[in-house]
């Protein structure tokens, strides 16, 4: 299947590592061209170099006010256009209710809310008819994940910023999509289940909750992605798509 991505252009934030990097792998293994985002100059240019000429690194924090129109018109610059945008970031720091601080907070509504908000509104302004805005939120849209309660509090919110948006720019032809991770297998899922006493125990018994009975891989949840950034999907707007094996068991 032609996903139709050869010579598109996207900017994907937080992809030097993780499920964002799984995003640019595919994206750019099907012939589009990417800007590839985070914090860490040396990371960022690491991650680019080893994504070959379709690829161009910055770093950038996506609370950055600036960061953006700096994005963006990096696309235009090194690829001459700019056709879609898929806005992942970290996830804040693990903690129950008492133990996270009001900073803590701050930050990441500053990261991961407001900045995401920021790019997504700057994209929206910039996009051409067929152009397409993606958010990497996670399974906590449709149930808190437990110690995870800054991320509990932020990512439903963003799901429904996109809805929002999704209503706003259908008539214009640009699509608004949202991917729900769950169990996969990345750096930060291993950090969550090593919080644990017996992480290998832990591990055990989210596989036994998901219907496949296995993490995820971050090859598939990329392959996802660029499924839902590319035209293939022309259709589908407004929708948040689990990528968890089955985990959530509502409808």
């Amino acid at each position: 299947m032609d996903l139709g991505l050869e010579g598109r252009v996207y900017v994907v934030t937080g992809s030097t590592r993780g499920l964002g990097n799984a995003a640019v792998r595919e994206l750019v293994a099907d012939g589009a061209k990417v800007v590839v985002t985070g914090r860490n100059e040396k990371s960022v240019a690491d991650a680019a170099s080893a994504l070959g000429p379709n690829a161009v690194g910055l770093a950038v924090d996506n609370a950055d006010p600036e960061a953006p129109a700096r994005l963006i018109a990096a696309a235009r610059e090194h690829f001459g256009g700019f056709d879609g945008i898929l806005v992942s970031v970290g996830g804040p720091p693990p903690g129950f209710v008492a133990d996270t601080t009001d900073e803590q907070w701050r930050a990441a509504f500053e990261s991961v809310f407001l900045g995401a908000v920021r790019l997504a509104r700057a994209a929206a302004a910039e996009l051409p008819e067929g152009g397409v805005i993606g958010f990497v939120l996670s399974g906590s849209v449709h149930e808190p994940i437990p110690g995870l309660t800054i991320s509990n509090g932020l990512r439903p919110g963003l799901a429904g910023f996109a809805k929002s948006l999704a209503d706003e720019l259908g008539p214009r032809g640009i699509r608004v999509v949202g991917l729900l991770p769950s169990r996969i297998d990345t750096d930060r899922v291993r950090e969550l289940d090593g919080l644990s006493a017996d992480p290998e125990a832990t591990r055990a018994a989210n596989e036994s909750r998901i219907p496949l009975r296995r993490y995820g891989t971050a090859e598939e949840f990329g392959r996802t992605a660029a499924f839902l950034l590319s035209p293939a999907a022309s259709y589908l707007t407004g929708i948040m798509l689990p990528v968890d094996g089955g985990m959530r068991h509502g409808f």
